[in-house]
């Protein structure tokens, strides 16, 4: 999973306050965030349990 706020449509909303790009990565603005299939997996499972939020990012069309 690659995000980048760069490449999202919801860049600059409010639904930025709650992507869990903002309470698991701390990034360099402009930096993308990697993340491997096993992190990936860990990280849907605890936001299905509410632990953490869910990913809000949408990349905008054709990019992503």
């Amino acid at each position: 999973m690659r995000i980048d706020c760069a490449e999202c449509v919801m860049q600059a909303t409010d639904a930025c306050d709650d992507c869990i790009v903002s309470f698991v990565a701390n990034r360099e603005p402009g930096d993308a965030v990697v993340v491997d299939l096993a992190t990936e997996a860990a990280v849907r499972m605890l936001a299905r349990a509410g632990l953490v939020p869910e990913s809000r990012h949408l990349p905008r069309a054709g990019e992503g």
